[in-house]
């Protein structure tokens, strides 16, 4: 009887375990038994592996081989395994097992011909393996600048199971040469492009000041989706920690660019409105693969013709706004992801859309139902609202141009720099994520300054999460204008941002 191990990682959401992968060949019957609970891709690794043994001058044993990849009661996906599964098998058959195979993680699928092919999910297998002690990750060629952006690992490229096998045999040298990694930075859409609409260019500079979810209104062509594009370029760049998580989470997604897989810039994702509740939140067989909600992290999700969303989508956006994360059961387990983004949502008034609004011939109540389609709660985490006026021509003929994205992304770093410093002894970094009994007791403002709060509070015009929201964006433009507390003016222009009538 010949035994060999290897040892790969296992990928459940963003988190990763460690798998030992062991290869048993025993007499008896040629035949291969893989334990373990492997998932349908994981169980066509035994002809993928056999063919690509076969094919690099090897031989596949003539004999009874179990495989079994421990710890046995986690559900295992994918073809990330395939490398080690054939590693452990040629180890078996030696004598003299591989002393490299005990410190080294390898991450790969494998070909029939014994070519090396990339996979999903590198960079927190990686990390799993950084955070378990284990020096070397082997990876495939394509892989490497993303596995490269964990420090403390030594990260080695391999482009054929043959190439592998004679690094093992101590005759060859796998890939090492140093990765420059660069981010993956689209362009940044410029803000000078909107033609007027300067009200609501302040709300979208307010939002990105405080980071506030925003409701954008009005008929087709007024520039509701220019606007919503460019408030990933008024956003700061992501902290180290914070292009880790992201980057970490696009690996898991496959969506990741080969040359530059660092992102360093807030996300943009904006999914069609056909889309089902499984790609907004996440989902798929097996274990739950990573939704737009999970994607737009640290970033933007927009949701163009919001109202022809279907309504369960919709709902579902609830849980990961307040919690800034969701987490999917599944028939392999539970996966968790962060989901913490702002939500930008545009529509047009009504259904038939006209260009004029005096030509709408949309019946009262089907407009109501048209606007409705925002349920109240979803509605209650909105903190800015703005119904945007078509252009007039004189806008256009005298047009000298707004101010550009760099001048006014400036403004909310500093606004940004002044929240984060103010709330840095409560945990929180933007003025979105303080909580209300803070505001109202620790932070609470002149009850002169909160006459129009309490005013409408007492008309049934404002429910207490609305105050509490109201102070947010008050807070968000005293932080814009350099001011260390709101005045009147700053909660008087917060609650005109609310839409009126509703007691939100």
């Amino acid at each position: 009887m010949a035994l060999g191990r290897a040892v790969s990682v296992g990928v459940r959401g963003l988190d990763a375990v460690l798998v030992e992968i062991e290869a048993d060949i025993s007499s008896g019957l040629p035949g291969v038994n893989l334990v373990g609970l492997p998932d349908s891709a994981l169980r066509e690794s035994r002809d993928r592996v056999r063919a690509a043994i076969n094919n690099s001058d090897n031989e596949w044993p003539q004999a009874r081989v179990t495989l079994a990849l421990s710890p046995a009661t986690m559900p295992k996906t994918g073809s990330v395994y395939d490398i080690a599964i054939a590693a452990a098998v040629l180890s078996a058959k030696m004598d003299v097992p591989w002393a490299q195979l005990e410190k080294v993680v390898l991450l790969g699928e494998l070909a029939l011909d014994g070519r090396v092919r990339p996979v999903t999910g590198v960079l927190p297998a990686v990390l799993a393996a950084q955070r378990e002690g284990r020096p070397t990750v082997v990876v495939p060629v394509e892989n490497m600048a993303e596995a490269a952006l964990v420090s403390g690992v030594e990260v080695l490229g391999v482009r054929t199971l043959s190439h592998l096998k004679a690094w093992l045999d101590g005759d060859s040298r796998l890939e090492d040469e140093p990765v420059t990694v660069t981010a993956d930075a689209p362009p940044v859409a410029e803000l000078a492009e909107v033609v007027g609409q300067f009200h609501a260019r302040f709300a979208v500079e307010v939002a990105a000041a405080g980071a506030h979810n925003l409701v954008l209104t009005g008929p087709p062509g007024v520039g509701k989706t220019m606007l919503a594009k460019r408030l990933p370029g008024l956003l700061p760049p992501l902290t180290d920690a914070e292009a880790l998580e992201v980057t970490a989470i696009h690996s898991v997604a496959g969506l990741l660019v080969t040359g530059a897989p660092l992102i360093t810039r807030p996300p943009f994702v904006a999914p069609h409105h056909t889309s089902s509740v499984a790609s907004l939140v996440g989902g798929g067989s097996g274990m739950a693969r990573p939704g737009a909600v999970s994607r737009a992290h640290r970033g933007v999700l927009f949701l163009d013709e919001y109202a022809e969303f279907g309504a369960k989508a919709l709902e579902a956006l609830r849980t990961p706004l307040e919690d800034g994360e969701i987490r999917l059961a599944r028939r392999d387990g539970v996966a968790q992801y962060p989901a913490r983004f702002q939500l930008i949502l545009a529509a047009n008034p009504c259904p038939c859309a006209p260009a004029d609004p005096r030509d709408c011939t949309c019946a009262a109540a089907e407009k109501r139902r048209y606007q409705g389609r925002l349920s109240g709660p979803l509605l209650d985490r909105v903190d800015i609202t703005v119904a945007m006026d078509p252009v007039r021509s004189g806008a256009i003929a005298g047009e000298q141009g707004g101010e550009s994205t760099n001048t006014v992304r400036a403004r909310v770093a500093a606004a940004r720099a002044a929240a984060a410093a103010r709330w840095a002894a409560y945990g929180v970094r933007t003025n979105a994520d303080v909580s209300g009994s803070l505001l109202r007791r620790r932070f609470r403002l002149p009850e002169r300054v909160m006459t129009p709060l309490t005013s409408a509070l007492d008309r049934g015009a404002l429910s207490i999460r609305g105050m509490d929201r109201t102070l947010r964006v008050a807070w968000s433009l005293a932080d814009l204008a350099g001011r260390s507390s709101p005045d009147l003016e700053d909660v008087t222009t917060a609650l005109s941002f609310r839409q009126a009538g509703l007691a939100r």
